[in-house]
């Protein structure tokens, strides 16, 4: 998965994780107590600055956060013309 290492990155900085190991299937929003609603505002300013995106909060769902993949997708798709 394209930029998913880049994704891991900035949750693990964002988060203050040290480190801690993240995959694809790792689940984030109600498994990480490091991952709060304003957490979720860090991850995405983050994210847009690195990947040089705009994320509408009318974008932004629960179900984006599922998993470490579904952040990445959601971001992934914001990279297509």
């Amino acid at each position: 998965m394209p930029h998913l290492e880049a994704v891991k990155h900035i949750l693990d900085t964002t988060l203050g994780l040290n480190g801690r190991a993240l995959e694809a299937h790792t689940p984030l929003l109600g498994s990480l107590p490091e991952l709060d609603s304003m957490a979720v505002i860090g991850v995405i300013a983050a994210l847009e600055a690195h990947f040089g995106i705009e994320v509408a909060d009318e974008d932004i769902h629960a179900r984006h956060f599922t998993t470490v993949a579904t952040l990445h997708d959601f971001i992934f798709a914001k990279l297509r013309p």
